[in-house]
């Protein structure tokens, strides 16, 4: 028995390196068996999937296998391959998280955080509702990692406040209940206690004061666990929502936007920020709005009257709402390098929103001799992001501090510097996009897209929204054990084939299915804001998993009403698009 247990811990510690050597020998005989372009690029395929899903591999290295199976296989030109690593996507993905660096180093989140905050209020159900705005907002245009790790201390440090104030003034309050209760025994005695009689009623005395302060302080301690769940869930969850806003806030978005360029070439950018925005922004307010009544009537209960707090201000508010506040004093007045950066922000969103706005010519198409194809997001993304790079973070006027060292700083430093960048720029997110950008091109070339498209033809006599809603559950449940990135460069290039096989607009199933790979609530380790938020608010696995498995089913609701409705119109999903009918040109 020992010797089994030995076998299994040896297997279960190496498992790593058992899964890169025996997943390529197991599959080994699909291309052997059926020597077609088609079963190559499915054993490319299926390897990278497994890889990825069991993350033997760093996942930024997986995605590097096309470069090495598809020149060998003879599916692509090495040449060919490489190139599909730095697509425009890419450029506007570098460009976002340079400004997401920019706002992150010089505090301007924080700012807005909790600006926001003391400006909501510190009852329970306002105080989730400041959070899950805060957070959504935040997760718009810097990470959900970032976003849940940065507000989740300072909800606790409000809780713990709120905490104690609320055990502090319980402790005063049975005390003086105490006093005035044992002077009323006192004056309505008839006559005179003896010294024996006095000391045998004052134990009792002291059991039920001690008692009823424990209990007391039992319900504080319940009152606060519960709600420490509640708040740390919503902030992680509403960090995920938010991403889905904005064309950059978070990889699958951007993923769909270079897999629609790749494998429809002739699209006239259907997709670009302000269209994506326009869509997505309001079925993220209505899944946010929904999750907040979810998780304020599992963690708050059902009266909003009591938990919004009618009424004046009590000491518990007064005490929070300072601790508040003086976090927001240690960061002193605006500095010149904060405005900069806000300003450079608002103006990166305005040229985004004005460049190819759809209802009306935008800037790049007045500019450009009526071709807005020569300036994309991503160009508009690096030129605002190098400004970064120039602005000084000073106003000039001579006296500039000092280095570590003690020499005088003779000129100011730029907003960001390389070394910045270098310590917090994700490059293997870069290699990750271009990663599902090459498998969509080994598809294309290799015909297996449309293998794949023909064998799913039956699916046309089924209800388009039947089709969207399934594959929208398929998507959410898979990403719960698998990356999100990984699960949208998979499924994306598939669901295309299979829009074009029925005829139905692409973005019908694509797009919902992109959005439905952020849905990831259930599981800590479906994407890193869980795993932040199960390890900072003492949450069971049962937690997450009943308030996720709800909020999966409000999200998807959400995104699909979304798509039948105003999604229709904005992109016009009841046809066919005739840039649908062509495919990438094989190289």
């Amino acid at each position: 028995m020992n010797n089994w247990k030995t076998v299994l811990r040896f297997l279960w510690y190496h498992r790593n390196y058992i899964i890169i050597i025996v997943t390529p020998l197991v599959f080994l005989p699909l291309p052997l068996v059926y020597p077609s372009s088609e079963a190559r690029c499915g054993y490319a395929i299926i390897l990278m999937a497994l890889y990825w899903c069991t993350e033997c591999m760093p996942l930024a290295v997986t995605a590097l296998l096309p470069v090495i199976l598809f020149p060998m296989m003879g599916i692509m030109k090495g040449g060919d391959v490489s190139i599909e690593y730095l697509k425009d996507s890419n450029m506007l993905f570098i460009g976002g998280l340079l400004v997401a660096i920019a706002v992150e180093h010089w505090n301007l989140h924080k700012r807005i955080a909790l600006r926001v905050l003391l400006l909501v209020g510190v009852r329970p159900s306002l105080l989730m509702m400041g959070f899950m705005i805060v957070s959504a907002f935040l997760s718009m245009w810097i990470s959900n990692t970032a976003t849940t790790a940065m507000m989740l201390p300072i909800s606790h440090a409000v809780l713990q406040q709120l905490k104690d104030t609320e055990t502090q003034t319980g402790e005063r309050d049975h005390q003086a209940q105490a006093a005035d209760n044992h002077a009323f025994e006192l004056e309505a005695q008839t006559k005179p206690e003896t010294t024996d009689e006095r000391d045998a009623q004052d134990p009792v005395y002291e059991y039920e004061h001690d008692a009823q302060q424990e209990f007391r302080e039992r319900a504080i301690e319940a009152k606060y666990g519960l709600l420490t769940k509640g708040m740390s869930l919503s902030v992680c969850y509403s960090a995920s929502i938010g991403g889905t806003a904005t064309l950059t806030g978070t990889t699958p978005n951007l993923i769909l936007k270079g897999q629609m360029d790749e494998l429809f070439p002739d699209n006239p950018d259907v997709i670009n920020f302000a269209s994506w925005f326009g869509f997505c922004f309001p079925s993220m307010v209505l899944m946010l709005v929904l999750s907040w009544f979810w998780l304020h009537f599992m963690f708050l209960g059902f009266n909003l009257k009591k938990t919004f707090g009618c009424g004046e201000k009590s000491e518990n508010d007064r005490a929070a709402y300072a601790v508040m506040k003086e976090e927001y004093k240690k960061l002193g007045g605006m500095k010149f390098a904060e405005v900069a950066v806000l300003v450079l922000f608002i103006l990166l969103v305005l040229l985004w929103f004005t460049r190819e706005p759809g209802f009306m010519p935008g800037w790049a198409t007045v500019l450009f001799n009526k071709d807005a194809a020569f300036v994309t997001d991503g160009t508009v993304a690096i030129l605002m992001s190098s400004l970064f790079f120039v602005v000084p973070s000073q106003l000039p006027l001579g006296n500039y501090g000092y280095t570590d060292e003690g020499k005088n700083i003779k000129a100011p430093p730029a907003l960001l510097t390389w070394k910045v960048v270098h310590e917090r720029m994700p490059w293997n997110v870069v290699l990750l996009l271009g990663g599902g950008f090459a498998l969509a091109a080994g598809s294309e070339v290799s015909n297996l897209s449309k293998w794949l498209g023909e064998n799913l033809s039956p699916l046309q006599n089924i209800p388009p929204f039947a089709i969207s809603l399934v594959l929208s559950l398929l998507i959410a449940t898979f990403t719960e054990c698998s990356s999100n990135t990984a699960t949208t460069t998979l499924f994306l290039p598939i669901l295309a084939s299979m829009a074009q096989n029925i005829k139905l607009h692409p973005l019908y199933v694509m797009m919902p299915c992109t959005i439905a790979a952020s849905l990831a609530f259930m599981l800590p380790v479906a994407t890193p804001p869980n795993a932040i938020a199960f390890s900072f608010g003492h949450l069971k696995v049962l937690d997450m998993v009943k308030a996720g498995f709800m909020l999966n089913i409000i999200g998807i609701l959400c995104i699909n009403l979304g798509i039948n409705t105003w999604g229709k119109v904005m992109f016009n999903l009841d046809t066919f698009p005739d840039w649908a009918n062509t495919t990438a040109s094989k190289p």
